[in-house]
């Protein structure tokens, strides 16, 4: 695995064998840390993909914990992870795979189980997050405009709206 150490040298693991040379992969910056690559795995093959890829998905700050993760940074998470076969695949096809985790936590909320209605939370979550990618939408800008400033219905942010009212 290539790694870039903090005198922008950079150190190539082969057979056992430490090479050292200077890091050459601009745009990507050089001496980041070691954890900021981590993600990159042999599905990016050539310089030309690797630049593209780490361009359009910078790596994910690291946090202590999965709870520190805002909604742009997991947003940004499963886009590194899904982006190529969500585009293959397309708004409907996605959609529909949405649809069916909608349906699969509509049993879940009927049932006890609550690491099932965990997971079926998490994964409509995901599936929304993967067709805001393919529909090229920030989800943690949609919901800011929309919501930032209070119910868009009434305006508050203790929403006085009826219950008969959809806000």
């Amino acid at each position: 695995m290539d790694q870039c150490d903090s005198s922008g040298s950079l150190r190539r693991a082969s057979r056992g064998i430490d090479q050292t040379s200077q890091c050459s992969r601009e745009p990507v910056p050089s001496c980041r840390p070691v954890w900021q690559l981590e993600y990159l795995t042999p599905r990016y093959s050539g310089a030309t993909s690797f630049i593209a890829t780490y361009l359009a998905n910078p790596p994910m700050a690291k946090t202590n914990s999965p709870n520190d993760l805002s909604i742009e940074d997991l947003q940004q998470h499963i886009r590194r992870m899904y982006y190529e076969k969500d585009v293959a695949r397309g708004v409907d096809g996605t959609f529909m795979w949405l649809m069916e985790e909608v349906g699969e936590l509509a049993s879940a909320l009927r049932g006890d189980d609550r690491e099932n209605l965990k997971e079926e939370f998490a994964d409509v979550i995901a599936w929304l997050f993967t067709i805001a990618n393919v529909a090229d939408v920030n989800l943690a800008e949609a919901l800011s405009a929309k919501y930032g400033n209070g119910c868009p219905g009434c305006g508050k942010f203790e929403c006085s709206c009826s219950i008969e009212e959809k806000p």
